[in-house]
């Protein structure tokens, strides 16, 4: 699907601004949202795939995700483009709220809407999860990694690094099966 598809730094650097500005607390629902459903940059699996590979790198997942769309579309400028996108909007207004938080801190509205939008920032995240999580359901033997996953960090309460470290030789396995390796 975007193999074909090429685009600007300039294009990217506003497709970035979009979600940037989208979001507030985590970006990563709009982010897919613009870069699969509405600009169809790329596919479901390859986001996915992409997504993957970046939450294994050092350092903020989104930034992350923007350097490898960036780069994979217009190289060094096309990821330099993405990310000054997705960070230039949101840095000046955090920077905005933060002045005005200090004067209002104690308004109880104010406490009331930040209490809010952690809520809605909550079922974002959720919404994408599951949105994600569609694709594996072709696969029903991904689920398992699923269902590991969830146990082990929800129930035995283990860090994310020892649940990727347990997972990890049962996910590649299945992604082999899956892609017909094995």
């Amino acid at each position: 699907m975007s193999a074909l598809k090429t685009l600007s730094p300039k294009e990217l650097f506003i497709g970035f601004s979009k979600i940037g500005l989208s979001g507030f607390g985590g970006v990563l629902p709009w982010a897919r949202r613009t870069i699969v459903e509405q600009e169809k940059w790329l596919s479901s699996e390859e986001f996915n795939a992409m997504l993957g590979i970046c939450q294994i790198v050092p350092g903020p997942n989104i930034v992350n995700l923007a350097v490898c769309v960036g780069s994979k579309f217009a190289g060094v400028r096309g990821a330099l483009g993405a990310v000054l996108g997705l960070m230039l909007g949101p840095s000046a207004i955090v920077i905005l709220l933060g002045m005005l938080y200090e004067y209002y801190s104690y308004l109880p509205a104010v406490q009331g809407m930040l209490r809010g939008i952690s809520a809605v920032g909550i079922g974002l995240i959720a919404g994408t999860g599951l949105k994600m999580m569609r694709n594996e359901f072709i696969y029903p033997p991904m689920l398992l990694v699923v269902a590991f996953t969830v146990i082990a960090a929800g129930y035995f309460h283990l860090g994310l690094g020892l649940v990727v470290l347990i997972a990890l030789p049962m996910t590649l396995y299945l992604a082999w099966l899956k892609v017909g390796k094995l």
